[in-house]
């Protein structure tokens, strides 16, 4: 049977186009909250990915570095965990490629930060070398127990990320063979809305939180105060800040 090639087209677009406005946009509202708390405190935040995802986590990285900058503001930290490809065949070939991301945070990790972990399915399911994204679960791990948030973009009902995630962007497509492809295409739409939206808050930050003042600016200038009610208000299966070791509900 031959499939048409504008058949094809169509279906794709339109099935984008459902998806796009499924998206969880309480989620993406929370994760912008957390990168501006961030920024609020001098954190950095650290980006990863596999596969795709890694392109994606590279691509996050620069344009939270680059394209949030603010006149008079001082600028966001951020690197990615996928760009040193030494150091990532260091530790694939000593230690396993499960510990690439862990081992690269381990002497830089700090409450203050944030891990933007990107994954397909969310850390879940297997192939032909074992687990998929088997070294996101460690790097998770990490994060949690220094008390540093995560923020996670996956698919495929969001998988690991989903539940160990301070956030988790879920982007609701499930079914192959479109499903990977929307996933990845619309984390790089999301990744670009973060960026738009986090660039405004830093933009509009008050005097408190200017480029002379230190990296604790005053409370009332963190996400808590603003209409959305801060990052703690999320829908039921989002972990509260809480709920990881190292911080209070006051943040």
């Amino acid at each position: 049977m031959v499939i048409r090639t504008d058949t094809i087209v169509d279906n794709y677009l339109t099935t984008m186009e459902e998806v796009v406005r499924s998206l969880p946009r309480r989620a993406i509202q929370q994760a912008v909250d957390i990168l501006y708390e961030c920024w609020l405190r001098g954190g950095t935040v650290f980006t990863l990915g596999n596969g795709g995802s890694a392109s994606t986590a590279s691509h996050l990285a620069c344009d939270l570095a680059k394209a949030t900058m603010a006149p008079g503001r001082r600028r966001l930290k951020a690197l990615a965990l996928v760009d040193n490809v030494p150091l990532v065949s260091a530790w694939t070939n000593d230690s396993g490629f499960g510990s690439v991301f862990a081992e690269q945070l381990e002497p830089w990790l700090r409450a203050e930060d944030v891990l933007v972990a990107l994954s397909v399915h969310g850390g879940s399911g297997d192939g032909d070398a074992g687990p998929w994204s088997q070294n996101l679960a460690p790097a998770v791990a990490l994060a949690r127990s220094r008390g540093a948030r995560v923020i996670g973009l996956s698919g495929f009902g969001g998988g690991l990320l989903r539940d160990e995630a301070d956030v988790c962007i879920v982007v609701p497509a499930g079914q192959e063979p479109l499903g990977t492809p929307l996933v990845e295409s619309l984390h790089v739409a999301v990744h670009h809305l973060l960026c738009v939206a986090l660039r405004q808050r830093i933009a509009g930050a008050g005097p408190d939180a200017g480029p002379d003042a230190g990296p604790d600016a005053g409370p009332d200038a963190g996400p808590d105060a603003g209409p959305d009610g801060g990052p703690d208000a999320g829908p039921d299966g989002r972990r509260d800040r809480g709920d990881l070791p190292g911080h209070s509900q006051s943040g």
